[in-house]
């Protein structure tokens, strides 16, 4: 088996875009613009967002938070989203989800303007990302193709287990590493809560990505000998 460690990889992936950040200012232009938006005080949401400004602090970009209460009304969040896709200073931005019951994450995705989807998550860029058209990529899934190619993890007639079928990692995934490119070519199974013999066909993974959300759920007999796991 073979652990691919992501700490490492982001360090070098933030070094390049600082360079390229300092490039860009070098030649009189402005650093890119980074917005999120978070509804609630969700822990684990403010977390992500909060690790999101750091990497902006790191590499150079400028970033802005626009923190709302819990109870703000669908109109209030789809008025903002319409704000940030007009404002000319924001290059892209991410409404951080989960939202809250009474607000229709479909609808807030589909009014987010696909240019400045930097999340990947509207139709227009997922519909792309499937034909293998340029667009912006969920950022999890890019991670995990940053992680093999930098790795050199030969991926052409492998075969990939994705343990998770959300629309946000693993089922973007699945399709990115079935395409016909590198990393891609591989033969994927997407493996959810309704899999039959779940162990056999994660053990039958030359490349196991779990995108489950739950700690711990991989044992050792789940795992080939020799797999590389994400």
């Amino acid at each position: 088996m073979k652990l691919i460690d992501g700490k490492e990889i982001a360090k070098q992936i933030k070094k390049e875009i600082a360079a390229e950040v300092t490039d860009m200012v070098e030649k009189d232009d402005r650093s890119p613009h980074l917005a999120a938006v978070l509804v609630g005080e969700d822990p684990a949401s403010q977390t992500y967002v909060g690790a999101k400004e750091k990497a902006c602090k790191e590499v150079g970009f400028i970033s802005s938070l626009y923190k709302l209460p819990k109870n703000t009304s669908e109109k209030e969040l789809l008025d903002l989203v319409q704000y940030l896709n007009n404002d000319e200073e924001i290059d892209g931005f991410i409404v951080q989800l989960p939202l809250p019951g009474h607000i229709n994450e479909k609808k807030i995705i589909e009014a987010v303007d696909p240019k400045k989807d930097v999340d990947g998550f509207h139709p227009m860029n997922f519909g792309r990302m499937a034909l293998n058209i340029p667009a912006y990529l969920p950022a999890t899934p890019f991670g995990i193709l940053q992680m093999l190619e930098r790795s050199k993890i030969e991926t052409s007639g492998k075969t990939c287990v994705v343990l998770g079928r959300s629309h946000i990692v693993g089922s973007p995934i699945s399709i990115l590493l079935s395409r016909k490119t590198y990393p891609g070519d591989a033969t994927v199974t997407v493996c959810h809560s309704r899999t039959k013999n779940l162990k056999q066909i994660s053990k039958s993974a030359d490349i196991l990505i779990v995108a489950m959300g739950q700690p711990e759920f991989v044992t050792e007999d789940m795992v080939k000998k020799r797999c590389s796991y994400n």
